[in-house]
């Protein structure tokens, strides 16, 4: 059996349309739906909510992230 290694684009483009957690250098997490991201990591969310040391701070529908700010992109579990 062979196993295929997964680039962090294959990630990426397999949680388009699922939930994520974005956390921010600043240390602000944003929780929605993966809309959409390019090639500089600058993201889209859809039903996104904003995370300020653990409490929820604002909800948006849409928002635009853009890229140099992220420090990471994880799946979350559920919403």
């Amino acid at each position: 059996m062979t196993t295929r290694k997964q680039t962090p684009s294959d990630f990426l483009k397999q949680i388009i349309g699922r939930p994520v957690v974005v956390k921010l250098n600043s240390g602000i997490d944003y929780r929605g739906v993966l809309a959409c991201l390019d090639g500089y990591m600058n993201i889209a969310l859809e039903q996104t909510e904003e995370y300020n040391g653990g409490q929820l701070k604002n909800k948006y529908g849409d928002a635009f992230i853009r890229g140099n700010n992220v420090l990471y992109i994880s799946t979350q579990r559920k919403r």
